[in-house]
């Protein structure tokens, strides 16, 4: 009888997959042997030197290539309007000290993070600080641990119980008069 081809979707017995066999070989290990033959330095130091030749020559591929698409790019450019003066030679980057005023609002953020710390550097200055919100009707701005401070002294503002009163009354007969009109 011939054993029959396995293919790799064939089940397999318990047998085929684990054997209990132990097979000694004069070259495995607790014979005292070990393997004679190790890599030697010199071709350790020939793969890293054509690895290092192969990074440095794709690196030049890489490099001459974006020069190509950069070119062909550059050639593909509509002409600028003649009218528009001040007009940097490459169009699709904006150099440095190139005029704010040279672009209409809304404006691309350049440098997020200097923006955004001078944004909250004006909001600390303006939350720890004293100046004047209405000059003409009084309102100042007070720093906000003296607002506190004053708060904890003085209370919160009260309202007389007959205000309230009057004011509730006010907003229920409005809110009463809205539902009749609306039936």
């Amino acid at each position: 009888m011939t054993p029959t081809p396995r293919r790799f979707w064939s089940p397999r017995t318990s047998n085929e997959i684990m054997s209990t066999e132990t097979h000694e070989s004069p070259n495995a290990p607790g014979h005292g042997d070990y393997e004679r033959r190790d890599i030697s330095a010199r071709g350790i130091l020939y793969f890293l030197a054509g690895l290092a030749a192969a990074a440095i020559l794709i690196h030049l591929l890489l490099a001459g290539l974006y020069n190509y698409l950069d070119k062909r790019e550059k050639a593909r450019q509509p002409s600028v309007n003649p009218l528009v003066s001040n007009v940097p030679a490459d169009t699709r980057k904006v150099p440095r000290k190139y005029p704010d005023t040279a672009f209409p609002d809304p404006r691309l953020e350049t440098d997020e993070r200097t923006q955004l710390n001078d944004i909250r550097l004006a909001e600390e200055q303006k939350l720890n600080s004293y100046d004047w919100v209405n000059q003409k009707a009084g309102s100042v701005r007070i720093p906000i641990e003296r607002a506190m401070d004053l708060l904890a002294q003085r209370g919160l503002p009260e309202r007389s119980q007959e205000a309230a009163g009057q004011t509730v009354r006010a907003v229920t007969g409005a809110q009463g008069r809205n539902t009749k009109g609306n039936k």
